[in-house]
């Protein structure tokens, strides 16, 4: 190893340039990961494919440019310099960098990574007076001609640049080392890519303009940002303020927010988000940007708008009226932009005319309202009028009013569903490309005529639970991916003894592998309305890691033995096992059995093959095993009340598909306590795993923390509640807990249900986290009242429980001779995963809901609304503005708004029978009401949780993605057999079960009863009926997919 030198040149936070002088050191085998190597490399990892007729070296300029063109998978053999990744990582920013390194890693594409800069034969120190792009090309040129001498010249290399000088100083220096500019290479080597030609003349004509432009004289239309020494400088100081730029997608050209980030917010004593006031206060930064914002003085500070609004494309809306002033600012600069492809459309025929017919300018409109128009330059915008394209943004000068951008690749017709679902995934970033062979390479066989078995070695080392325990799943109906099962059982001792057994998943997936890689990168499975795609292959996520039913699999056992009177947790053990599920059973039938309702037995497939007495004895004992489990959630339930879990509301909706995968209906999820006995043994479960790991490693556990919510956040609902003469306390989450119970009116179920679901909006996103990172009191869950908590149990669906699986068999190893931290992360680099996946289940979570609103749209789309008895709907009124009111539609489980003011201005008025007409008059707002006055003097008032009958309608975008909008028909309930049998359902008094079931266990651990069994059994008669879900996962998940608010937000 040789040591040698490298002089820096960084920047500090005052601006000062610091010249750094560090140790470099160089060695000679740097492995080349070609496969034609026959040099003795190790040949670990990704290897360049030997099927390639060149390798291929972009230049550090090709990499920053024209990154997108080497993502195609048909360009292979590609060899990335360490010298121009650290050039895309040091001028383009991590978001770049990033998509570099994934790109990389990714099996499905021909590329590697070389190490040049610590190749002993490969690294040029940068001479006297040579500019740094000179060196990065010469330091690149180098090592192409290394990498051709070393793989002993048995394929040419093609380095690829801009660079007219270095394609003249190199072009014949070499043999067999050919340098040409990037268009000639796609034109001689790839001139059938059509997508690639029409990609690269988009991206350059997109560079041309932007130089032309910088080079012209224009008049400001924005102020510039500040460097980022100065930003750096001022935040610090406190005079400016870092955060996130959130736009408000319902007015989009007036309102956004910035939320603060990191400790910038300290210094100013603001306890809520910041306004940014028009698009001019904005200065370029787009959604999602992180921001250095300015407060403005104190009598600048404006107020959110009050008022209903269609989405806005006017800067100002006559006749709005404010809320009180708040924090108001302007952004001085941008710390980082967080651009990403965006979805748009072109402008219509008559649109484009009006731009002139030889135009090759185009203003583009993003389907996400919170983005810009888009300026790019095109021949193909007659042609791509009817499609939904892929644009990237380049720059964003402050002498344009637009952002320029280009066009990257099509993606399908407007309206058609294939084309509307890939824009959903997009917008979110999520990438669903099969999985590559060499993934497919790692998993094991199983086929119908050889199918998997238990390797008996591994059986050794395993606990054998096929004979022992009675091991069943519930999940819904249609579930693949069975990730857990649970067992019940009793001791020879008279104890119980519960089982909680997650799919071993870690078993197949090795550390780092190209699986392992893939599953990292997905972070989730993503589910959509009518499809899923899944985290890992489905040989693994539908058979060898579904816990099926009559199948031999491997789990991840956490066992508790529980006191059999009072349910108390005597000892816990974790462990790898062997099981048999004896059924697979899905809610309704599990239901059923705990109902005592037999008529279900016909549905259990596990029990059809077996004689009359054999089937009776196995369903008694599935019959005890479910309503002991159920016992038993309801006591582990009862337990976490007392220290104030919340019990949240939402509706989840289930899009019913035809055979042909057309729309039949759309079905409000129906709550059944089986919901809430299997989640609880999951929250169990996932509590005790946290426990043990954190103790473990303390200092680089994955858990799972639900910071308390902003106390300003929960304003609507304390107003809400008061209308209805109920105090709400949200001081902890105890108190809030308690006050929403006693919140219930006996003659209106749907008001308990709405203040639930206002406090569920108010509540901050639960978030995964480093325990290094964080000190020990912000790990509690705010929402589950619980110290510790991770997720555990389903790692054939979300990574983070693949790391925690990871975790917890290191530590049920850590008394044996195995290093056990190996295949361990950091605590920064598990800091860093932690982000990853939280912003991977955001976009989980966003697609989920997009593509339910999708499916809600084409629903109604398809029905007349005048005289289609589905659309026509009861509504609650939940919220107050000044031009109308906020509805919640249980029936379809939408929230949205209902104007009593039109575009006219006209007002709605009510008949003697309840219809309403548009008549000239005027709306009146109060806190909890709000009247509308006509000129002749008829009025009508609609206040807080009135029933109102609603239309529910479509209302149609070209650009942008269809919207429910809801209709107000008659000022009075409707009511219909499919209304009244919903609300009989969800008409449940869950608040007596659980405070009966308090009340027991607060009386068996103060008398210690001894017949606790029987009393217990009494419970059960006198209390088994459907109860609402629990939906802890509400918290983290449901929130954002079913309460469908199509009128407010940021």
């Amino acid at each position: 190893m040789q040591r040698t030198e490298k002089v820096l040149q960084l920047r500090g936070l005052q601006g000062r340039s610091v010249r750094i002088v560090r140790e470099h050191y160089l060695r000679p085998d740097v492995p080349c990961r070609s496969a034609l190597c026959q040099a003795a490399c190790p040949r670990d990892g990704k290897l360049l494919s030997d099927d390639v007729t060149h390798y291929v070296v972009p230049d550090w300029k090709i990499v920053q440019d024209y990154l997108e063109i080497l993502e195609f998978p048909e360009l292979k053999g590609i060899i990335f310099m360490q010298t121009a990744c650290q050039a895309v990582q040091h001028q383009r920013g991590r978001r770049q960098y990033n998509k570099l390194r994934n790109l990389v890693k990714d099996a499905r594409h021909d590329c590697i990574l070389f190490a040049n800069e610590f190749q002993q034969y490969c690294y040029l120190p940068r001479e006297r007076g040579e500019s740094m792009e000179k060196w990065q090309t010469r330091s690149i040129y180098n090592a192409a001609v290394w990498y051709y001498n070393h793989c002993l010249g048995q394929l040419p290399v093609v380095m690829v640049t801009e660079d007219e000088d270095a394609i003249r100083e190199y072009g014949g220096e070499t043999e067999g080392v050919f340098v040409i500019s990037f268009k000639n290479y796609l034109d001689n080597f790839w001139p059938d890519l059509k997508a690639v030609h029409e990609l690269y003349d988009s991206i350059r004509q997109s560079r041309r303009e932007r130089e032309c432009e910088s080079q012209e004289n224009k008049g400001k239309e924005y102020p510039e940002h500040l460097p980022m020494e100065v930003l750096e400088a001022g935040i610090k100081s406190g005079r400016y303020i870092q955060g996130v730029l959130n736009v408000n997608k319902h007015r989009a050209q007036m309102e956004a927010f910035v939320r603060l980030q990191g400790a910038s917010g300290k210094e100013t004593d603001l306890q809520s988000d910041i306004l940014i006031h028009g698009t001019k206060a904005r200065n370029r930064a787009i959604h999602g940007d992180v921001v250095a914002v300015e407060l403005l003085p104190q009598h600048e500070w404006k107020g959110r708008t009050a008022s209903l609004c269609e989405n806005d494309t006017e800067e100002k809306a006559p006749g709005d009226t404010s809320s009180e002033p708040m924090p108001t600012g302007r952004v001085v600069g941008i710390i980082q932009k967080n651009w990403r492809d965006y979805v748009v459309t072109f402008p219509s025929k008559e649109e484009s005319q009006s731009q002139g017919k030889n135009a090759q300018k185009i203003l583009v409109t993003p389907w996400d309202y919170r983005i810009p128009k888009i300026r790019i330059s095109t021949q193909q915008a007659e042609a791509l009028q009817d499609c939904r394209v892929i644009v990237r943004i380049d720059s964003w000068e402050s002498t344009s009013v637009y952002p320029n951008g280009h066009f990257v690749r099509v993606l399908g017709r407007i309206g058609d569903l294939e084309g509307e679902t890939a824009v959903i995934l997009v917008e979110n970033s999520i990438s669903v490309a099969p999985f590559s062979e060499a993934q497919m390479c790692e998993m094991p066989s199983s086929t119908s005529e050889n199918p998997w078995k238990v390797n008996p070695e591994e059986e050794l080392k395993r606990i054998d639970l096929r004979n022992t325990h009675l091991i069943f799943s519930i999940d819904p109906k249609g579930c693949e991916d069975v990730d857990d099962a649970l067992s019940i059982r009793t001791l020879a001792n008279g104890n119980l003894e519960l089982g909680v057994h997650i799919a071993d998943v870690t078993h197949f997936v090795a550390v780092n592998s190209y699986t392992d890689i893939e599953a990292r990168a997905r972070a989730t499975t993503y589910y959509l309305a009518d499809r899923r795609y899944d985290m890992l292959p489905s040989i693994l996520s539908a058979d060898l890691c579904s816990l099926l039913s009559r199948v031999e699999r491997y789990a991840v056992s956490v066992m508790w033995e529980l006191d059999k009177n009072s349910y108390e947790i005597l000892r816990v053990w974790y462990n790898r096992t062997i099981i048999q599920s004896s059924y697979k059973l899905v809610y309704e039938v599990a239901q059923g059995l705990l109902d005592g309702d037999l008529s279900v037995v016909d549905d259990i497939l596990e029990l059809k093959e077996l004689d009359e007495r054999t089937r009776q004895q196995k369903l008694e004992e599935l019959v005890w095993a479910i309503g002991k489990l159920t016992d038993v959630a309801r006591r582990v339930r009862a337990k976490r009340d007392r220290c104030g879990a919340l019990e949240l509301e939402g509706v989840e909706i289930r899009v019913q598909l035809d055979d042909k995968k057309n729309i039949h209906d759309l079905i409000p999820k129906q709550p059944l306590e089986v919901h809430e006995t299997v989640a609880e043994c999951m929250i169990l479960a996932n509590h005790w795993v946290a426990k043990m790991i954190w103790e473990n490693f303390p200092h680089h556990a994955l858990l799972r923390q639900h910071p308390p919510p902003r106390q300003e956040f929960f304003s609507e609902l304390r107003e809400c509640a008061s209308a209805k003469g109920f105090s709400i306390d949200t001081r902890s989450n105890k108190a809030l807990a308690d006050s929403l119970s006693k919140a219930d009116d006996p003659l209106d179920p749907t008001v308990n249900k709405l203040l639930r679901s206002m406090a569920t909006q108010a509540m901050s996103n639960a978030l995964y986290f480093s325990t290094g990172s964080c000190p020990e009191e912000e790990f509690h869950h705010y929402g589950l009242a619980l110290d510790k908590y991770t997720h555990f149990t389903s790692p054939i669906r979300r990574y983070a429980d693949i790391v925690v699986h990871r975790l917890l068999m290191a530590a049920t190893l850590k008394d044996t001779k195995v290093d056990v931290t190996v295949n361990l992360f950091s605590n920064k680099a598990l800091e860093e995963l932690c982000r990853h996946i939280n912003n991977r289940n955001r976009a989980a979570q966003h697609a989920q809901k997009q593509s339910t609103e999708l499916f809600q749209c084409m629903y109604f789309k398809d029905k007349v609304s005048e005289t289609d008895e589905r659309c026509t709907a009861d509504g609650v009124v939940y919220s107050i503005r000044t031009n109308g009111v906020l509805v919640f539609v249980p029936r379809y489980g939408i929230k949205g708004a209902a104007y009593l003011k039109n575009k006219e201005g006209l007002v709605i008025s009510c008949q003697s029978d309840g219809s309403c007409v548009w008549k000239p008059g005027s709306l009146q707002r109060f806190q909890n009401r709000i009247t509308s006055t006509t000129v002749a003097g008829e009025s009508v008032t609609l206040s807080l949780f009135d029933h109102i009958t609603v239309k529910v309608c479509v209302q149609s975008s070209r650009c942008h993605p269809d919207t429910i909008k809801l209709e107000i028909i008659s000022n009075i309930p409707y009511k219909n057999t499919a209304t009244e049998l919903y609300q009989k359902n969800i008409h449940i008094m869950k608040a007596d079960l659980v405070k009966e079931v308090t009340r027991s266990a607060e009386e068996a651990q103060l008398a210690q009863e001894k017949n606790r069994v029987e009393v217990i059994q009494e419970e059960y008669q006198e209390y088994c009926q459907t109860k609402g879900v629990s939906l802890y996962q509400l918290l983290e998940e449901i929130r954002d997919l079913a309460l469908l608010d199509v009128s407010t937000g940021n």
